[in-house]
């Protein structure tokens, strides 16, 4: 077995002791998951009416929605933060000076001040009346700020020759920006951006602050105000809206997987024209019947 150089093959008695370490641990979790669900069944947590009440025509309605108004939030958001990192990004890579200072005053705060404060803010001061437009705009805020710096980082990570080579051609700035330093810097971070909206579409939760009927808010009034057999079935609607949290983000991954793929795959760049036969006199001939300068036409007769 062959060692890098950066990571030395474990020998006989490390594999020995990583064995018995993970045999150790494996038996330590599900010990833990058996003292959890012992514990939990002795309660009534997992006693089936806790859990068929997720059977009831009106529970399942108010899920449904709820699912809705957290996609609803999610999108307005994602799509508020995508535009305000780039318009963010662009500021920070400025060269003038006012533009580059406020763009980075408004990230480095916004990046310090807790989301949850960012959206009570909004609400508070802003969107009384309208707690999903609050929520979005706390969440496009703060998320604008961090895809700012990823997308920074990506411009930056573009080799310097590429806009060296576009100011050559006479390019100007922001056609290089647009047409080649955001393109390129948007395909490399790619799954940074994903990830980061994983994290937004997670933050909708937020909303129950400002009572927006979101996902973690519906499950709180599920939970407190039905009963079965005198006990409010915290653990099984925990359950169930976490497993709806975790198919959301695992879908959300997947389309992210989907389209790196298909990036990769899309066939960039510009394809090299085939040379023309150069006859005597140094002019270039086209080749009959190619349509390269328009349908051939006979020579009138003269008399």
């Amino acid at each position: 077995m062959s060692a890098s150089v950066l990571y030395d093959a474990p020998g006989p008695k490390a594999v020995i002791r990583n064995r018995v370490y993970a045999v150790v641990g494996s038996f330590a979790l599900l010990a833990l998951v058996v003292v959890a669900v012992v514990r939990l069944s002795a309660k009534g947590d997992l006693a089936y009416g806790m859990w068929d009440i997720f059977n009831y025509a009106g529970i399942r309605q108010n899920i449904a929605e709820a699912v809705l108004a957290t996609l609803k939030a999610f999108g307005l958001a994602a799509v508020g933060s995508l535009v305000l990192g780039v318009v963010l990004a662009v500021g920070r890579l400025s060269d003038h000076g006012p533009v580059r200072w406020a763009a980075t005053a408004f990230i480095e705060l916004f990046r310090s001040i807790p989301l949850l404060i960012t959206i009570y803010a909004v609400w508070i001061g802003f969107l009384t009346d309208y707690s999903m437009w609050a929520l979005a705009l706390g969440l496009s805020i703060y998320n604008g700020c961090v895809q700012a710096e990823v997308l920074r980082a990506g411009v930056n990570a573009v080799p310097r020759g590429q806009r060296e080579a576009a100011y050559a051609l006479g390019m100007s700035k922001t056609q290089v920006m647009v047409s080649v330093l955001m393109p390129q810097a948007v395909r490399a971070m790619l799954p940074t951006i994903i990830s980061q909206l994983v994290v937004t579409l997670k933050d909708t939760s937020l909303g129950f602050i400002i009572l927006y009927p979101e996902l973690l808010q519906t499950a709180r009034l599920i939970a407190s105000n039905t009963q079965v057999n005198g006990q409010y079935p915290y653990v099984s609607t925990i359950v169930v809206i976490g497993t709806i949290y975790v198919a959301m983000c695992l879908l959300l991954s997947a389309l992210a997987t989907w389209i790196e793929k298909r990036g990769r795959r899309a066939k960039t760049g510009i394809a090299m024209a085939a040379a023309a036969p150069v006859t005597g006199d140094g002019s270039g001939s086209t080749p009959a019947g190619d349509g390269a300068d328009g349908p051939d036409v006979a020579p009138a007769a003269t008399n």
